[in-house]
């Protein structure tokens, strides 16, 4: 049996999916208020039989505060992929960050052991890297720097990492993964759909992401846990993109002119907030850092992945394409 936490998001679900369709057995923690059927109806998105594999799924309530709840959660669990988590940008959500993201895998590895789990896996994200290599870009040794400011979201999943090595130190075969934006399908106001509906703004910004496709992700994922690539960590990311590549898409599917850019220098003084904070009230929320790789060229490899896996990403013009198209199909 394997177990994945945080199967009601964006990338839980489907590689919940992806292990079905590999014949393994899948329970999926969830929130007693989550929303799976929606769940279901995404599922239609990445396979013709959507009914026939969500129905497989054995779902359980979990609380990631008690102990006693994930050590129900995880009987008869020898696998977990560990994806739950919160995302926020926002300063004020730095408190629910740290309980949600570092106390709620540090609960979930100490339920672990006394129970048979022998694989780890845990989803973390590229906001932990710091650092350039010799050719000038971040990939796995880019050590999170903790002299730099960065977000409460950066600062949780890195400590979650450590909670993780801590775990893998005392003998849990363990693997972490760090994405880059994810761009999927479904769960639409909390990810790719919040995504787009930003893109649609006739303002865009002049910097880029790393960016990889949800199925990317999921396959990669699941791959890594076969081969037991244990003790070690994966840059998951497709390729470095503007930021103008998802809005010009969504603004043409829309039938509006492409977005402007917002001017460099507006960035660099601090009244940009006030400037720019009616057209993008997240602009408000934002810290410098985060101002700053809005304007900035990401610079990530995925060479390690590539290489170990021999693995081909989707581009990030298809993934937008498909993502876009499912996501403007369910706004109808």
């Amino acid at each position: 049996m394997i177990l994945v936490t945080g199967a009601t998001g964006i990338l839980g679900r489907v590689i919940a999916l992806e292990l079905l369709k590999k014949g393994k057995n899948v329970k999926a923690t969830k929130r007693k208020s989550s929303n799976i059927k929606e769940v279901r109806k995404s599922y239609k998105f990445y396979t013709d039989q959507p009914d026939f594999y969500f129905n497989k799924i054995q779902w359980v309530d979990a609380d990631f505060e008690s102990l006693e709840s994930l050590q129900n959660a995880l009987e008869g669990v020898e696998e977990v992929y560990h994806c739950a988590a919160k995302v926020s940008f926002n300063p004020g959500d730095d408190k629910e960050l740290y309980k949600t993201n570092i106390d709620g895998t540090k609960n979930l590895l100490y339920a672990i052991e006394n129970s048979a789990v022998k694989k780890f896996l845990f989803v973390s994200s590229i906001a932990v890297l710091d650092g350039y290599n010799e050719a000038g870009m971040m990939d796995e040794n880019s050590d999170f720097n903790p002299k730099l400011d960065h977000s409460g979201y950066a600062v949780s999943k890195h400590l979650s990492e450590m909670e993780v090595w801590r775990a893998s130190a005392e003998g849990l075969n363990t693997i972490i993964v760090n994405p880059g934006l994810i761009i999927g399908s479904g769960n639409w106001g909390n990810s790719s759909g919040d995504l787009f509906a930003k893109s649609a703004y006739p303002f865009t910004y002049t910097g880029g992401t790393a960016f990889v496709d949800v199925r990317d992700v999921a396959k990669i994922a699941v791959a890594l846990m076969d081969k037991n690539a244990f003790g070690e960590r994966f840059v998951v990311i497709s390729e470095n993109a503007k930021f103008s590549l998802v809005s010009d898409k969504v603004r043409a599917a829309l039938g509006k002119k492409p977005a402007k850019a917002v001017p460099e220098f507006l960035f660099s003084v601090l009244p940009v907030l006030t400037i720019f904070g009616f057209l993008f009230p997240v602009l408000r929320l934002l810290r410098k850092t985060s101002l700053e790789s809005l304007k900035l060229d990401s610079r990530i490899s995925n060479k390690k992945i590539t290489e170990f896996l021999d693995y081909k990403f989707i581009s990030t013009a298809d993934s937008v394409d498909f993502h876009l198209k499912n996501y403007l199909s369910d706004r109808k």
